[in-house]
């Protein structure tokens, strides 16, 4: 019995691996490196090196390993970029989900944990977010997680698949120090490089309704997120209810200037960040009521602001 990630070398998927073995799991990582790093998969976890797309490279990999269950992380996951490639986004995130169900289907691999998104809710009508509040994703990124969802709801009536799917917000901080953010488009490793080259951070707009006038969104911690992909996947081991989707959110939620002097205090740089205008269509706040993955799948804050922040920088790598 093991659990294929799909997309393990990746900055999530690899620190849900090492969650996965450090419960005394099975793990087994497909990735095709497109944005993973083969050096961030340990070396005692089987690594097949593929695309999500080829069906018969996911098929071989669950029949070699014995695999009972996914915990389905790839995929293309820059949501602005999306914009601009559409098509390219759709056969990563949607072909790529409905080939991976296809193989499982034919191999009797019943259960399976999906990476989701804040980005299903598009620009929500409220600024505490549920896993009710009504999904009108602004990009084709949210679009492609949404019927990923949609898949999964439609194999269960199917088929019998038991699945959850997880939705992030901002992802941030590291549980290891050789594991790091290597998205060009995050916050942090923005921050971060901007910092390396002797330049200011820049914030997008400070007029918004917030008590400092800037953005106000959930941050939470990569290792707590992958605590609760290892509970979801022992829930459905062990044949336990779960929901269709969880908020993984903080509730809270923090402004991008706390980001700013968080990032000061944690990393020793002293800064003043640049305000340049606001991004069309950015909401003034929004958080995720994490009640219902804090009642089923071991969810916490575990990691402060600061904890974040200093973790991040020290696994940064450095020019």
């Amino acid at each position: 019995m093991s659990w294929l990630v799909t997309g393990g070398a990746g900055y999530i998927g690899s620190h849900v691996v090492r969650e996965l073995t450090g419960a005394g799991m099975d793990a087994v990582v497909l990735d095709d490196l497109s944005s993973g790093l083969e050096a961030f998969v340990p070396s005692d976890v089987p690594f097949v090196r593929a695309s999500i797309l080829d069906r018969d490279a996911v098929a071989a990999a669950l029949a070699d390993h014995g695999v009972t269950g996914v915990v389905h992380v790839a995929g293309y996951k820059y949501a602005g970029v999306s914009v601009q490639r559409p098509l390219h986004t759709y056969e990563q995130n949607v072909t790529g989900t409905q080939v991976l169900l296809g193989a499982m289907a034919d191999a009797g691999v019943d259960r399976v944990v999906f990476s989701s998104s804040a980005a299903v809710y598009g620009t929500p009508p409220t600024d505490v977010v549920t896993e009710d509040t009504p999904k009108a994703p602004a990009s084709p990124y949210g679009e492609s997680k949404l019927i990923g969802e949609w898949l999964l709801r439609d194999q269960a009536t199917a088929v019998g698949l038991r699945h959850t799917s997880l939705r992030y917000f901002n992802v941030v901080g590291s549980g290891s120090p050789e594991l790091w953010d290597a998205s060009p488009h995050n916050l942090f490793p923005l921050v971060f490089d901007a910092l390396a080259a002797g330049r200011a951070p820049r914030i997008n707009g400070d007029d918004y309704d917030t008590p400092d006038g800037t953005c106000v969104r959930d941050y939470v911690h990569v290792a707590d997120l992958a605590v609760s992909h290892v509970a979801a996947a022992r829930r459905l081991d062990a044949g336990e209810p779960v929901e269709a989707a969880y908020n993984l959110g903080s509730g809270g939620g923090v402004s991008v200037a706390e980001i700013m002097d968080a990032v000061r205090e944690g990393t020793g740089v002293d800064f003043t960040p640049e305000i340049g205008p606001r991004r069309p269509g950015d909401p003034d706040r929004i958080v995720a009521d994490g009640a219902l993955a804090a009642r089923d799948l071991d969810w916490e804050m575990r990691h402060t602001l600061l904890e974040m922040v200093t973790s991040a920088w020290d696994a940064a790598p450095r020019p």
